[in-house]
């Protein structure tokens, strides 16, 4: 009883408070909300805490869909990993929103979903087998759609549309693969090394290759992979700021999530090394890391620059997990906690610009620095995480994803996944330093536009904490990263 009590109780009490906040239209006063939400944020994330510190992988059963299928909660170290990702992004993306949002309507909508949306991350990260997993990452979906459509503009709209079209598209080839696999594996649960059974899958290799092959393209929809990457630089310009951080922070990992599950937990690493599925894998996983750098390096609009990029830097996730080596996963994972903060920590800098300077362009933000030097700072702080220079964690990560595609020994990729990752950065290098050189060297022309231009806009203090606790975050994590890798090693020697 005590274990149930602990794995529901952060994924109903977001849920709950979400939903009061959606109907009890008492609430009206602006400072209730924020009180009100920003102690759901809390409390939630206490007991995140409580889950990830205290759980031992127990398996807390909470209904049975037929006699063989049961919905399930089983925290384990991928599960507890996501959920410290989700925990902090999501917590720091909320109490950014309180200053961000005070000039929106529909703020209450807007809090009462993402409560929600905190919920059922709580309870995708927790997720003991496919079914239950497949249940929350459909939920998700509905649930970030809100927060996609917020301002409700015609643009807003098409956008979540798209969002909707290509989540549900690739959820039915997840299911059409869940169907396979309740009758070629042992159990859907989720098992290190995965669960086929040897028998039933000798004279069906090649069909469950299929399978494999639809259910990664299916929940890589989420993840922005090519061909299906469409929806994102639609969904990231539209949305407000800190729903766009959320999105590219956290929702997008969901995808990649899901497909560490698929791949090491149920079909396993051994039934998909050497074969056709991990080719295509890693083609469209380094074509997608490519064609993102060279989309966000021609973009002009800066949140649309940055939902280029997302698609490009989580394919540099993909391809990690696409060459089935562990050096190259533990990168992965690294780069998936990395990236989480220093994605979230540029939208929320992108917002804070556009907040309280108006400016959206790249091209218009000369001398931005000099009137916002905190939220610049950030950013080019979080730039050089993502370009990968120490002593920053996109550095550790990209370093594992190159010494583990040269240790794979898989033919080409062994060779071209370290050379794509270095042009990518350089792109990345590219198209978000000029931001900083803008920002702080506007040369002579800017500083004769007038005093105005020079007058400070930098954001609240709701603003800039979030920022700088996400800022130091990162780089705390490239400097310090033995515990983390210490913890993912763990992980990895059971399912590989």
């Amino acid at each position: 009883m005590r274990e149930t009590i602990i794995a529901l109780l952060p994924i109903l009490l977001p849920v709950f408070m979400g939903t009061i906040l959606l109907f009890l239209k008492r609430l009206k006063e602006r400072k209730v909300i924020l009180f009100y939400t920003g102690t759901g944020l809390l409390l939630t994330g206490v007991l995140a805490w409580n889950v990830i510190l205290n759980a031992k992988d127990q398996q807390v059963t909470l209904f049975w869909l037929t006699e063989q299928i049961p919905v399930m909660l089983k925290p384990d170290v991928l599960g507890k990993v996501f959920l410290m990702v989700v925990t902090v992004v999501w917590i720091c993306t909320g109490f950014f929103s309180f200053s961000y949002m005070k000039h929106e309507k529909n703020e209450r909508r807007y809090y009462g979903f993402f409560l929600i949306t905190f919920g059922i991350l709580m309870g995708l990260g927790q997720s003991g087998n496919l079914v239950t997993m497949y249940a929350f990452f459909e939920f998700m979906t509905l649930a970030a759609f809100p927060l996609v459509i917020h301002n409700q503009s015609r643009e807003a709209v098409m956008a979540g549309l798209k969002y909707l079209i290509y989540s549900f598209f690739g959820a039915y080839m997840a299911l059409f693969g869940l169907f396979f696999l309740c009758r070629y594996a042992d159990t859907i649960t989720f098992t290190p090394g995965g669960t086929l059974n040897a028998e039933l899958i000798a004279d069906h290799g090649q069909m469950l290759l299929i399978i494999a092959g639809l259910m990664i393209l299916g929940f890589s929809v989420k993840a922005g992979m090519f061909p299906l990457h469409a929806w994102l630089p639609a969904a990231h310009p539209v949305a407000p700021a800190p729903a766009s951080a959320a999105l590219s922070g956290i929702i997008v990992k969901g995808g990649v999530f899901a497909i560490l599950r698929v791949i090491f937990y149920l079909f396993g690493a051994d039934f998909l090394r050497g074969t056709w599925v991990q080719t295509v894998f890693l083609v469209l996983s380094l074509l997608t890391v490519f064609m993102g750098s060279m989309l966000a390096f021609g973009e002009d609009i800066l949140k649309k620059r940055l939902a280029y990029s997302t698609v490009s830097q989580l394919s540099y996730i993909l391809f990690g997990i696409a060459l089935l080596e562990p050096t190259a996963v533990c990168g992965s994972l690294l780069h998936l906690m990395g990236h989480a903060l220093i994605k979230s920590t540029l939208f929320l800098c992108a917002g804070a610009v556009i907040c309280r300077s108006g400016f959206t362009r790249v091209s218009e933000l000369r001398g931005i620095g000099k009137r916002m030097p905190v939220t610049i700072w950030c950013f080019t702080i979080a730039s050089l995480g993502l370009i990968g220079i120490p002593p920053t964690s996109g550095f550790i990560s990209k370093w594992y994803l190159a010494t583990g595609a040269l240790d794979s020994g898989i033919a080409v990729f062994q060779y071209a996944g370290p050379v794509i990752l270095i042009i990518s950065a350089l792109l990345t290098a590219g198209y978000l330093l000029p931001v900083t050189l803008k920002g702080f060297f506007p040369g002579e022309l800017q500083q004769e536009a007038g005093h105005d231009t020079w007058k400070k806009c930098e954001g609240d203090r709701l603003m800039l904490i979030p920022l700088v606790i996400l800022t130091a975050l990162s780089v705390l994590l490239g400097m310090f990263p033995n515990s983390m890798l210490n913890y993912i090693d763990g992980m990895l020697s059971g399912i590989m």
